[in-house]
């Protein structure tokens, strides 16, 4: 198991926003989590990273205890997240922002051959690699903020809302390239307001409610299940 989230409980303030989650995931998979806004989805995200302080629980990546890192050591270990939003570097070059993602490593050569990596998913950062962060379209910025991503080699990737704000056709690209990372060895856990396509692309999904998960299963069995299709897949 790469991934063991168990019990975790996380409070802003007096307010609940995890209720004793636990969910896993395996090494290869893409896991969704779906659920309207507020649910928890970016919280969870956030708390894996380390970003947000869990009050009860554990989190284990590939067997260590991560629950209570710092968010530098959780991305040197493996697990890169590319936030809701992108929040890239506006006023750095395509390549200054990649470089960002690498902050974590010494290698040089090898941090180039990362670059290499991006570029083959991403061939239009190439073209705009001098070109300022804060410039490019919504759609390059998202490839960006992905690309930058990956530049740690992650064992695990976390996506949090990657088609928002993106036109259709865009959004069928972004999920095409993710499923490509997955396929050359990066598992990822994917939060997705856009819930037809998540289900496309994931091998499991889990159903948040106000901090809890109230439904598991694979992707088809979500896709199939009649409270998921009038609530989140927009069918009847």
């Amino acid at each position: 198991m790469l991934l063991s989230v168990e019990n975790l409980r996380v409070f802003y303030g007096a307010i609940e926003a995890l209720q004793g989650l636990s969910f896993h995931l395996e090494e290869g998979e893409i896991v969704t989590l779906i659920g309207a806004n507020g649910a928890g989805k970016s919280t969870t995200l956030n708390t894996i990273s380390g970003l947000i302080r869990a009050r009860e629980g554990r989190i284990q990546f590939d067997g260590r205890d991560i629950t209570h890192m710092a968010p530098s050591h959780i991305v040197s270990l493996g697990i890169s997240q590319v936030p809701e939003g992108r929040k890239i570097f506006g006023p750095l070059t395509v390549r200054e922002n990649l470089e960002m993602g690498a902050y974590t490593r010494n290698d040089k050569s090898e941090i180039e051959q990362s670059m290499e990596r991006v570029f083959a998913s991403f061939p239009r950062l190439e073209e705009r690699l001098q070109q300022l962060g804060g410039t490019l379209s919504g759609g390059e910025q998202q490839m960006l903020a992905m690309g930058r991503g990956l530049m740690s080699r992650p064992e695990l990737l976390l996506l949090d809302e990657p088609s928002m704000g993106l036109a259709p056709i865009l959004v069928e690209e972004i999920f095409r390239i993710i499923t490509e990372i997955n396929e050359q060895g990066t598992s990822i856990l994917l939060v997705e307001q856009n819930a037809n396509m998540a289900l496309r692309v994931a091998d499991r999904g889990y159903v948040l409610e106000t901090g809890r998960i109230v439904l598991e299963g694979s992707a088809q069995e979500l896709r199939e299940n009649p409270e998921v299709k009038i609530a989140y897949l927009g069918k009847t």
